[in-house]
Parts: structure tokens; sequence; C-alpha cells
């Protein structure tokens, strides 16, 4: 599962901060064994290049993604966020997860955080819900443009109403996802009620919840495809800005370039970020869709912002910088950087041995 390259890039120099987990430097490469995991890694070498794994570093990680099995999948981004995580947690690292809430979760409590955000031009208002399994905590965004949209595991309808058709508010839906990331990762969850209740600030909202509220300064986000690719951008422009996540990275993970959020370049406003992120997102190509000439790229626009940029092979890595055919008109975006690193698998999940759906047992 690629995205276990947030914990490949980190050296002994890195130990007390993550400044250096994605320096400059170019060192040998180094690999070490994770349970369920392939660490099988290879990188085209552009203008980011590779750090040496001196040790297992115990980091703090948030995987966000669009998907999270078992609680929603179309495919393997389901899996990934599913099956890494708990894999991590194993390693001694501290896991989280955001996704949004599609169904009404039988295993995922209320937090009763509520907080406002101005997503497109309006102001939202939404809700956490938070449940902790095998050592990760599990964060769903509650908001309708996901709950009322989808209503269940339904497949295809996590990204629109038919297979192929997206929701014309994607944009919206998934830029609230983005922002509301920051604002999960500051909230160690508990599982079970406290003894104490803690009153605190988060967003310049104050609960008084059975929560303990930090603000993890040492913290690596894990961004997986085009609906999470504002995170960078979000992370720079509304809180290291403003000194906080100072020492936060963002690996972005491409787990199928052919989807890479293209929208007309006008759209751009309804994003909520400077002009000075306009050249991360301005594209051109020769498809009339969604509209003739220029557009926004969201997938471009998270290569380009994120400290790493990595994906699920390293036969796909080499592919995707190949030519444009393969590379999907991104393949120069990504010649400044892009690793892969061999899916690996839940073992517990997927058994040969075990398997209820395959008359022999391997």
């Amino acid at each position: 599962m690629a995205a276990v390259t947030a914990s490949h890039f980190v050296s002994n120099r890195s130990r007390s901060a993550y400044d250096g987990a994605f320096d400059s430097e170019p060192v040998k490469f180094q690999s070490f064994r994770i349970p369920y995991l392939s660490s099988r890694a290879a990188a085209h070498e552009g203008l980011r290049s590779r750090n040496v794994v001196d040790s297992l570093q115990i980091m703090n990680l948030v995987f966000v993604g669009a998907e999270v099995a078992p609680w929603s999948k179309t495919g393997g981004l389901g899996d990934v966020l599913g099956g890494l995580p708990p894999a991590m947690a194993d390693n001694g690292h501290r896991v989280m997860t955001v996704a949004p809430r599609y169904d009404q979760y039988k295993d995922a409590w209320d937090t009763g955080i509520v907080v406002e955000l101005k997503v497109g031009g309006s102001i939202e208002t939404v809700h956490f819900f938070h449940c902790h399994k095998k050592g990760v905590d599990r964060v769903f965004i509650d908001h309708p443009m996901f709950l009322e949209k989808v209503w269940g595991k339904t497949g295809g309808k996590i990204y629109g109403p038919l297979t192929g058709t997206d929701y014309e508010d994607n944009q919206l839906r998934f830029s609230l996802l983005c922002q509301m990331t920051f604002s999960s990762s500051s909230a160690s969850f508990k599982s079970s009620t406290s003894q104490q209740q803690f009153n605190t600030s988060l967003d310049h909202v104050v609960y008084e919840r059975s929560l303990f509220i930090i603000f993890w300064e040492d913290v690596v986000f894990v961004a997986n495809n085009w609906h999470t690719a504002l995170l960078p951008c979000y992370l720079k422009t509304m809180y290291q800005s403003h000194s906080i996540y100072k020492n936060a990275k963002v690996a972005f993970c491409i787990h199928n370039i052919a989807y890479q959020g293209r929208f007309a370049y006008l759209d751009f406003a309804c994003l909520n970020l400077p002009d000075q992120f306009k050249s991360s997102f301005d594209f051109i190509d020769g498809y009339d869709k969604p509209v003739k000439g220029r557009k926004i790229n969201w997938m471009k626009a998270g290569i380009l912002e994120s400290d790493r940029v990595v994906t699920v092979s390293p036969y796909y890595a080499q592919e995707l910088v190949s030519g444009e055919e393969k590379g999907v008109e991104l393949d120069n975006i990504l010649l400044t950087g892009i690793t892969g690193i061999v899916n690996g698998m839940d073992t517990n999940e997927w058994n040969p041995s075990t398997e209820k759906y395959i008359s022999a047992k391997l």
C-alpha cells in the first residue's frame, strides 16, 4: 500500500522534528519490512529525492481519502485506507483516518463537535463521528453533501448518481473534506468516556467533551487521489501562514492518474484559495469537458504543492513519467519526482486459506 512512504523518508536528522523529513539531499535509499506490506520501492529521481531510512521513526500519520473500507469502498483506494493504517499502528505509529460519513455507521459515535466553515460561497455546519478500531482513530466527516447523496455503501454513488456521472458539487464536497481534515487531526478522540471534562478551543468554537485536544505540529498528512489534493494548499494558506502545523508535511499518493479533478478555470474561485495557487492549478488540454480550453486540475496542484509524491508500485511510477499517454498529460509535472511502493494487503482480509468464496483452500 503505497502510502506507507510517509514513514519511509524519515531519517535520524529529523528525529526531533519533521523539518528534515523531506529534505533534498540525494542519498541512498534503504528499505525495511513492515507487517502485511511490501517495502520494495523505486523512484524517478527528479527535484525531489530520497532519504536514508536509519530506523523506524514513530510518527503522527493522518490518512485522508474519499473512501475507507469497510465503511465505504469502490476499489483499491478503500482497501488501502482500511488496511494500511492498522499496519502502521501495529508498528507504534499514531494513526488517524479521515473520510466522509456516507451512511449511519453503527460503530461510529457522534462526538458532539460542531464546526462552521466556508465552502464555496456559503457557511456550512459540519459534525464529527468517530470510532477507534485496531489502534486507529477513524474520523468521519458528517454533512448532507455526503450523507444525503449516498446513504450506504453503494459503490459508484460515492462520486456520482450513476457510474461515470459526477455530482455537480464534487468540488465543494471534497473541498469540505480537505478543510475539515485539519480540525479532525487536532483532536485525539477517546473511544471511552473520560472522567474529566476538558474545555478547549478548536477553530474558534469552544467544546466541553471527552476529548484530548492536541495540535499536532509533527504530523504527516497522506492525501490520496485528486479528492484530497487541496490538503497542501489549505495547510499552507490557512495554518502554516499562522504558525500552526508549521512542521507538518503532505505526501500525495496517486492511485489512478486517469481521474485528476479537472474543472472550469473560473471554478478556482469556489476553492477559497489565494491567487498565488492559480499557477499550480492552471491546465490546458484538448478536451471539451467539463469546458473547452483552460481548466483547473486538482491533481496537478496536489503534485506541485505536496512535499512527496508517491504511487502504488515501482512499475506504475515509471509508467507515469514515460510519456503523455501513460501520464495522462501530467508526465512532465511528475518529472519533479515520484516514488512507487508496491501495494500491500491485509492478510486477515485477503487470506486464501480461510476465504469462503473459493472452493480450494490454499
